[in-house]
């Protein structure tokens, strides 16, 4: 069993996922990448008492960095994008 703590990493808040936000009632999170869509919907429900409908993933690939003389890349992250029910908010994701 995994925690619901560590399926959650954080939050993802830039500017085109701020219209998600408002637009559409989506929430986007970086996530464990090997979590699953029913823990990350039982994680989001459970850490914010909110009512998720859908639940969509990605796997961002790493990209390529270079400092200095060294190269390399960054490590690949999952992407979670999670729907709420009509009216459902979560208030931890930097509005006042």
């Amino acid at each position: 069993m995994i925690n619901h703590h560590s399926i959650i990493r954080y939050p993802s808040i830039t500017e085109k996922n701020t219209q998600l936000r408002t637009s559409q009632n989506k929430y986007v999170f970086e996530v464990l990448l090997t979590a699953t869509k029913p823990q990350i919907k039982a994680a989001v429900e459970k850490l914010f008492s909110v009512s998720v409908l859908s639940v969509n993933t990605m796997v961002v690939q790493g990209k390529f960095k270079r400092v200095g003389k060294s190269a390399g890349y960054r490590s690949d992250w999952k992407k979670a994008i999670v729907k709420l029910a009509a009216g459902q908010t979560i208030s931890k994701f930097g509005e006042v």
